[in-house]
């Protein structure tokens, strides 16, 4: 297989971030990387730019990682109170899943936009009391939400009358009907 090595330009998922020197495969790299500018060969003078892309890559690192912990801040200091309903013997109809709770998270920070996959649970949550839930922001960055979950018994609905009175009448059946 030919190979060659390229410098990113920008950040590619699975492959790297801008400045760095990754080898691919050289169909990948002369057909994908190299017409669309995501990178560029390493040749001399591509390597005196690579100090301008890591320039680049840090100011863009640090700007993440800063609104990141501003975030973080936000979803420590907060906490949520859910509801879980529950029969008469304390069993759990249903569960609390992680994107429950995201939605749950971002209708009270309006402004907040997560990955679906940020909220870290290792199952459904179906117990009541308090629990820590930790949240990934960012690769660096990692906060702690804190949700409160009560246990509401199931409320029984009661019947209409209106709908009682739209059923249908039962039919009788061929034993009766012969007597």
């Amino acid at each position: 297989m030919a190979t060659s090595e390229v410098i990113l330009t920008e950040a590619v998922p699975s492959l790297g971030a801008e400045a760095d020197i990754v080898k691919v495969r050289a169909g990948y790299a002369r057909n994908f990387l190299i017409p669309g500018g995501k990178a560029l060969e390493v040749t001399p003078a591509s390597l005196r730019k690579i100090n301008h892309l890591k320039a680049k890559r840090a100011e863009r690192e640090a700007r993440e990682i800063n609104e990141a912990e501003a975030v973080a801040t936000k979803i420590n200091k907060l906490r949520l109170n859910l509801k879980l309903e529950t029969g008469e013997t304390g069993k759990a109809f249903g569960s609390i899943t992680a994107a429950d709770l995201l939605t749950r998270l971002m209708e009270e920070i309006k402004d907040l936009v997560l990955p679906k996959h940020a909220i870290v649970l290792d199952r459904p949550l179906k117990e009541s009391g308090e629990h820590q839930i930790p949240v990934k922001i960012h690769s660096e960055v990692t906060a702690t939400l804190r949700i409160e979950i009560a246990a509401a018994p199931k409320v029984e609905q009661p019947v209409d009358e209106e709908e009682a009175g739209t059923r249908r009448p039962r039919r009788k059946s061929a034993e009766s009907t012969e007597a």
